[in-house]
């Protein structure tokens, strides 16, 4: 029997990783661990390394890789994740992916695959900055390409307050653009040195982009 699949979707902020990875647990029974999420549990449940992440932050320092990887390490001991996962949030540099690489080795995995979603900036740009949500549940809305059926009106709950994120804006946007290929450069050398990089154009329709991801995915999960 195959090692479960280890995915891990590269791509700026709104380039869809969490809608797709969102899919891909629907379409393939995957897990998606966002490190934050997995930062915030492991404090709350106080497991050892949970213990160490909050002694740091509550010391205002930055979480060690080393505290990171034995949270995932947990993690990805738990049952429900059999049938393999989607890695959010990290690796975010090229030493983090060897570190996890030796992580993943000493379980008998490996990385299956590293799906970089390929957009345009500036399309990036219009798309995150007329982002915004229902601030009653949450659901997503844009100024351009998705609306309220009623105007003012959640479709999913009725609520009428809405928000944005104070930093979905062009500039910021731009910046974080910056930032994203300065990190992520070495990782997509990385993961292509090693024969496991995967490219998918995620400018078109959600539904094509879910298609073309379905295909890799179902190649390293058989």
């Amino acid at each position: 029997m195959s090692a479960a699949p280890v995915l891990i979707l590269l791509g700026p902020p709104g380039a869809g990783k969490g809608t797709q990875a969102r899919m891909l647990e629907e379409d393939f029974g995957l897990v998606q661990l966002s490190t934050g999420d997995l930062l915030r549990a492991a404090v709350a449940a106080e497991t050892e390394a949970g213990r160490k992440a909050k002694a740091v932050m509550e010391a205002g320092g930055l979480v060690s890789d080393a505290i990171v990887l034995a949270i995932l390490k947990d993690r990805m001991a738990e049952p429900d994740t059999a049938k393999g996962v989607i890695l959010d949030g990290f690796p975010r540099t090229a030493g983090q992916a060897a570190a996890l690489d030796d992580l993943l080795a000493a379980a008998g995995q490996k990385v299956t695959a590293a799906i970089s979603l390929e957009v345009d900036d500036e399309a990036m740009v219009g798309r995150v900055a007329g982002r915004y949500t229902c601030g009653t549940c949450g659901e997503g809305y844009h100024d351009e390409f998705k609306h309220p059926h009623r105007a003012g009106v959640c479709d999913k709950c009725g609520g009428t307050a809405f928000k944005r994120r104070a930093d979905d804006n062009a500039g910021t946007v731009r910046e974080r653009l910056k930032a994203y290929h300065a990190q992520t450069a070495p990782l997509i050398t990385y993961y292509d040195s090693k024969g496991v990089l995967a490219k998918i154009d995620a400018m078109g329709a959600i539904a094509g982009i879910r298609q073309a991801l379905g295909q890799i995915v179902a190649g390293v999960a058989a």
